[in-house]
């Protein structure tokens, strides 16, 4: 089980962007040095002066990160369609945006160039969904499959899991099965079989 957290106790979103700036000489924890390279442009996540004009609304300031992180995967439910059809794993976040439609790993990837391009530590995490939905309700979007969501890294919590396509904190049934960068770090099938020519 994932621990519930008050987001009202998270600190200030403002202080953990301070608090992961680099600064010669300045000590930095374990938990914080391992969450400071997701921060970075990774090979699907750009950082863009767009992506932050779209948190904007969500990050005003005082608020605490985790509240804010809520409200801007709120706003990214809202305003998106998930739709199989409209992307590809190369489909730049730009078109994403411009857009608003995709999938779940779409929403993950999205909503992480939000939060790293503010200056925030953020890993996309992938994984399984099985829900066992209430009769006559239907599965959530991703349920018995691959999975993508992502977590934000907020000191003294840790990381806490967030779902933007399903609009809901990740609890049981989210099942981890790796996280990294983004989806190139841990992508559930690649390589290369050789064989099946006789023997």
């Amino acid at each position: 089980p994932r621990e519930k957290q008050d987001f009202t106790q998270s600190m200030p979103w403002q202080k953990v962007v301070d608090l992961c700036r680099y600064q010669g000489l300045k000590h930095y924890d374990e938990a914080l040095l391992t969450a400071l390279p997701y921060r970075f442009q990774s090979p699907y996540i750009p950082l863009k002066h767009k992506f932050v004009e779209y948190a904007a609304p969500c990050f005003v300031e005082g608020k605490p990160l985790l509240v804010a992180v809520n409200d801007l995967m709120q706003k990214i439910f809202k305003e998106f369609t998930f739709d199989p059809k409209a992307t590809h794993i190369g489909t730049p976040l730009l078109e994403v945006l411009e857009k608003k439609r995709g999938v779940c790993q779409d929403y993950a990837h999205f909503m992480i160039a939000c939060l790293r391009s503010l200056g925030l530590p953020a890993r996309y995490v992938s994984g399984y969904l099985l829900t066992h939905p209430a009769e006559g309700q239907p599965r959530l979007i991703g349920a018995d499959a691959s999975h993508a969501w992502l977590a934000v890294y907020c000191p003294v919590l840790g990381w806490v899991d967030f779902d933007p396509t399903n609009n809901l904190i990740p609890e049981l049934e989210h099942i981890t099965m790796a996280w990294g960068r983004d989806f190139s770090d841990v992508s559930p099938l690649r390589g290369v079989i050789l064989g099946g020519w006789g023997n």
